[in-house]
């Protein structure tokens, strides 16, 4: 290896001229950024200057595909570098968009009377848990979009289907504002589509209990219907075949007896809960 003196600079401004002192050849070096690098002694930006080199896509392109929502390992399959050397671009990037996801789920999503007071991470949590989902396998990430706006991304697996959110958030006071923008984010600020609304009129069934009596025979209880019940109530089969059956003098009978006793309900009375009027 020769050795060489500095000579001067040329009259280009740009170039070092460089003189063998034994043979008087002279050689131009370029006064770039790698050479103030190297007579600083900066070995750690010599390396990064290296990286530019070999590579076709600069630091800057790497972070603005990074921040617009690309992983590690498409920009570099694209750049045509290693995923190290791209980490070492993107991990600032990275951090700002987890950070702005996080930031993103303490916004409130915006309705049409004004913010919603819970949070996006409140409702959406509310929402997994309606549909028995569990919120913590959920993945958040942001990016920005094209325009320059932040976008707050949900992904999860519900059987064998993957699914995604998104939501525009606008960071502000008290935590921003969000906007979904697709039918799954609007979906999940509405946890309560996920109930399952009674039918108009639709009431409770009426409640049997088992009671055992203590001569060991069972008797079935069921609530008694107010008047009103009573007046819509239609007559069973088993009623309406038993007054048929009966003949004038046994219907007389009957009547007398409602008089004078208290009549033993039927059964299918009982499990109907109606109760036989007195007389």
């Amino acid at each position: 290896m020769r050795t060489l003196r500095v000579v001067g600079l040329h009259e280009d401004g740009k170039s070092i001229v460089c003189e063998d002192p034994e043979r008087r050849e002279r050689f131009l070096l370029p006064a770039d950024e790698r050479l103030r690098a190297a007579a600083r002694g900066d070995v750690a930006r010599l390396g990064q200057l290296e990286i530019e080199q070999e590579s076709t896509m600069r630091p800057r392109e790497i972070q603005a595909r990074i921040r617009a929502g690309g992983s590690v390992a498409e920009v570099a399959e694209a750049a045509g570098m290693s995923v190290a050397r791209v980490e070492r671009f993107a991990y600032p990037v990275l951090a700002e968009r987890a950070r702005t996801a996080e930031l993103a789920q303490r916004a409130h999503p915006a309705r049409e009377d004004g913010p919603d007071v819970r949070t996006l991470g409140e409702i959406v949590a509310h929402s997994f848990a309606l549909r028995g989902q569990d919120y913590t396998q959920a993945t958040w990430d942001a990016w920005r979009s094209d325009e320059g706006k932040w976008i707050v991304g949900l992904a999860w697996t519900a059987g064998r289907s993957d699914n995604r959110a998104r939501w525009a958030f606008s960071p502000g006071a008290h935590g921003g504002t969000v906007t979904a923008l697709d039918e799954l984010a609007e979906t999940l600020l509405d946890p309560d589509a996920y109930r399952v609304p009674r039918a108009v009129g639709q009431t409770a069934e009426p409640r049997l209990t088992d009671v055992a009596t203590r001569d060991g025979a069972r008797v079935i209880e069921a609530p008694i219907p107010t008047p009103a019940e009573r007046d819509t109530d239609e007559p069973s089969p088993a009623r309406q075949a038993a007054g048929d059956s009966l003949v004038p003098e046994q219907s007389a009978n009957a009547v007398r007896g409602k008089k004078n006793h208290p009549t033993v309900p039927a059964w299918e009375d009982v499990l109907l809960g109606v109760r036989s009027q007195r007389g």
